[in-house]
């Protein structure tokens, strides 16, 4: 579905931390201006000084380079249509509203919440819609000079038309909404400020933006927005009304809206955890779309290859942390290896590691980062699957050890010890046949004979496969501490 003349924006406010829910709406927009061959504009709301920051807004600018977005036109990129963070755009809403204004689209509200909230009430009370009723719709020129003598300062309003109106959503299909549901609203504060409902129809007219794919929170505000841009293009400040397509909820605990306080909705998190971009994607693109009924894993390349806005499910999408887990572990054992032993570095490194930096072993890091991609579901996992290599002895908890240290074990230590001495360590088949012997003397299947032998050496009870972790810690310092483990036993 090639068209070059498709131009997404995605525009967040830099308020706290990247959530998930955003990063998937990043994501759709960003593989359909792909798709496409269109544009993708990346653009900063950041009218609201109380809560806007510029940490947030390095930190959303750092977390799109991480997921591998780029964008071609945006901050830091430039484009024809800059600046592209609204709190440098303000000249341009404050003209467009006295346009709107002169050409009677809009009009000062003199009301105060007092008299909005008591008149809200009363219409609950008698059953009708309890939106703006439009009070101030057709003041007199008499009836305004008194306000103002009050020294009341009007907010300015979108007159809506007295009509029904009506779009096709690209996920949800056709959808109406009658006048009496859709009231007169805000656009500029009584401070001036303008308002979210006003300049960000503005920016999407005057960046000439085709398509808006946003979430289904936004959906209730869609029909003021067709109604202002048409309103825009009789004033001749844009060309056509943009395509929506509204994005399912994503929701968390309980099948209630993942919120951006849900502390597994924060992208931070997983970028912590050792997610790799690749795999995070892949899972976010599985809230509400797919791209065949019987394949999960698949790659971003393949993806965009593949997506259409007209394929996504309206459905709410339920975020699985265990499912998006097991898509990072697919992704993860894809890597070549020499990739997954680069992307492990951090989580190697202080402040994630119990060893110091001397006792690390480029060596040994080497022979098991193999046998470690085969086992871990995020990158952060690594630090304490090889720990024992590094540290002088393994780090085992009580629980771990009763669980591993049955009856006999000292004896089946002893045994497991006296194969291992005579086993060929340069091979984990021959320390594996040796565990298996001393098993069998003691009449025991393998994964009972290595349950010990595995906690003396690691000190847990899981882990990496264990005749390849023997192998790469060496001979002698793994009879020590089977040793160590046979004295605490006696002891």
């Amino acid at each position: 579905m090639a068209n070059a003349n498709v131009r997404v924006r995605f525009c967040p406010s830099p308020t706290g931390n990247p959530h998930v829910g955003l990063v998937r709406t990043a994501l759709f927009n960003w593989a359909f201006a792909r798709h496409t061959g269109g544009t993708f504009v990346f653009r900063i709301e950041d009218t609201d000084a109380a809560r806007d920051s510029e940490e947030s807004y390095l930190q959303l600018l750092d977390s799109l380079r991480w997921l591998g977005f780029d964008w071609d036109e945006g901050p830091e990129v430039g484009g024809p249509h800059a600046p592209y963070r609204q709190s440098q755009r303000m000249d341009t809403y404050q003209d467009v509203a006295q346009r709107l204004l002169d050409g009677g689209h809009a009009y000062r509200c003199y009301c105060t919440t007092e008299e909005l909230d008591t008149r809200r009430d009363a219409a609950r009370a008698a059953g009708k819609p309890s939106g703006y009723d439009g009070h101030c719709r057709e003041l007199t020129a008499e009836q305004v000079a008194a306000y103002e003598a009050e020294g009341r300062a009007p907010i300015v309003r979108f007159r809506m038309p007295d009509e029904t109106i009506t779009f096709r959503d690209l996920v949800r299909g056709e959808l109406t909404f009658t006048p009496e549901n859709v009231p007169d609203y805000g656009i500029v504060r009584a401070n001036g400020a303008p308002l979210y409902t006003l300049v960000n129809p503005v920016d999407d007219a005057l960046m000439e933006i085709t398509h808006v794919l946003r979430g289904e929170d936004l959906l209730s505000s869609t029909p003021r927005q067709v109604a202002l841009y048409k309103a825009l293009i009789e004033l001749g400040i844009a060309k056509s009304v943009p395509e929506f397509g509204h994005l399912p909820y994503v929701m968390g605990e309980g099948n209630k809206k993942l919120s951006k306080r849900d502390p597994q909705s924060s992208l931070n998190l997983y970028r912590e955890r050792g997610f790799l971009p690749e795999g995070l994607l892949n899972y976010l693109s599985l809230l509400g779309w797919s791209l065949s009924a019987d394949r999960d894993i698949f790659t971003v390349e393949e993806m965009v290859a593949a997506f259409d806005i007209t394929d996504v499910n309206p459905n709410p999408a339920r975020f699985d942390l265990k499912k998006a887990e097991a898509i990072n572990a697919d992704h993860i054992r894809l890597l070549e290896v020499k990739d997954f032993t680069e992307r492990c570095r951090p989580w190697l490194k202080a402040p994630f590691v119990p060893w110091a930096p001397e006792d690390f072993d480029e060596g040994k890091w080497q022979a098991i980062a193999p046998h470690a991609q085969t086992r871990v579901k995020v990158l952060s996992e690594i630090t304490e699957n090889v720990d024992f290599l590094f540290l002088a002895e393994p780090v085992s908890d009580e629980a771990s050890w009763t669980k591993a240290m049955k009856e006999g074990s000292d004896a089946l230590l002893r045994t497991a010890r006296e194969k291992l001495d005579a086993a060929d360590w340069t091979s984990a088949e021959s320390l594996k046949e040796a565990v298996l012997a001393a098993g069998e003397a003691h009449g025991l299947k393998l994964g009972k004979a290595q349950a010990p032998v595995r906690v003396a050496v690691t000190g847990r009870t899981v882990g990496l496969p264990l005749f390849e972790s023997l192998e790469v810690l060496g001979k002698e310092r793994t009879l020590a501490r089977i040793d160590a483990a046979l004295a605490k036993l006696a002891a």
